[in-house]
């Protein structure tokens, strides 16, 4: 039988050096976030490098920047250090929870769904730390629940291929005006006819409320874009236009104006994200139930917290 030297294999270590380096754009930044010295992360990175036999970052004015074969090299690396934490995850029992887990979340569910949730998960599972994170940055939440940055994303969507989606509740869009503009019923005239101004065209509010205006004849060019929903909603309350918006984002609703059903009914449906096959780890689980639970039975997609922040509105 023929022998000879064995093919040498990454180690652990050695990606998570990479995906540290990687992730924070330099050797010294990484060195920091992790607390070890920039000289062990540099021979780490440099044992994986002579292990494919090619470079993998590359320093530049900007930064290190990851190379071509790099770039490849990234998704499986983030997914074998993701699978051997799981592997301690997966061993946990549902009692005795511990670890990271991060959470991405856009704000108004950071605001108003989440700080309960934390709260009461936090007491029943001290030893977990709960992490939040800008589920609008680095391609949205969703993004980063498959590359391997977030291990549960807060969403807009009844489907995303390759995701296992939990739903959550569907979050009204409102018409809102100035408050002297009364509380009578919003026409699809009203709306046509009104100076409308929206987040920027990138945003998924923005693309759903365009996809509902479209077959009222509204066009894009009607429309103002300003990036911040207090700015829009100072305007709107001075008289400069109108807006619509999620009832989310509108707690507690600014003094000043009006937030009323649009003519016909409009949603964004909120869900968790996972991967299938991690979405069954004890402490993605158990946190999901905890969001869904926090929110009442699912047939009724609203729960009491919910009831109470909506009612501000009426």
């Amino acid at each position: 039988m023929a022998t000879g030297k064995s093919t040498p294999h990454p180690t652990l270590s050695q990606l998570r050096a990479l995906l540290a380096v990687a992730d924070a754009g330099g050797f010294s930044e990484a060195a920091a976030e992790l607390g070890v010295s920039q000289s062990s992360l540099s021979e780490a990175v440099g044992k994986l490098e002579d292990v494919v036999g090619r470079p993998l970052l590359r320093r530049s004015p900007a930064g290190t920047v990851v190379t071509p074969a790099g770039a490849r090299v990234l998704a499986h690396a983030r997914t074998a250090v993701q699978a051997a934490g799981d592997v301690l995850l997966a061993a946990q029992d549902d009692q005795a929870l511990s670890g990271v887990l991060r959470v991405a979340s856009f704000r108004s569910t950071a605001t108003h769904l989440l700080p309960p949730v934390l709260a009461a998960f936090r007491r029943e599972h001290p030893d977990v730390t709960v992490r939040l994170l800008d589920g609008e940055a680095d391609g949205g939440g969703e993004a980063q629940v498959r590359d391997g940055q977030a291990d549960l994303a807060l969403v807009v969507g009844e489907e995303m291929p390759g995701l296992r989606l939990t739903p959550l509740l569907d979050d009204e869009y409102l018409f809102v005006a100035p408050e002297s503009r009364g509380t009578q019923p919003v026409t699809f005239e009203e709306v046509a006819g009104s100076a409308l101004l929206l987040p920027p065209g990138l945003n998924s509010c923005h693309v759903r409320v365009q996809s509902y205006l479209r077959p009222l004849g509204i066009s894009p060019a009607a429309v103002t874009e300003i990036d911040q929903d207090s700015v829009i909603l100072g305007m709107v309350r001075h008289g400069l236009g109108v807006t619509v918006m999620p009832r989310l984002a509108l707690l507690p609703l600014p003094d000043g104006l009006v937030a009323l059903p649009l003519p016909q009914s409009l949603t964004r449906p909120l869900a968790v994200a996972a991967l299938p096959h991690r979405a069954h780890l004890p402490v993605i689980r158990t946190f999901t139930a905890a969001l869904v639970a926090s929110l009442g039975a699912p047939d009724t997609r609203m729960g009491s917290a919910w009831r109470a922040g909506a009612a501000l509105l009426h």
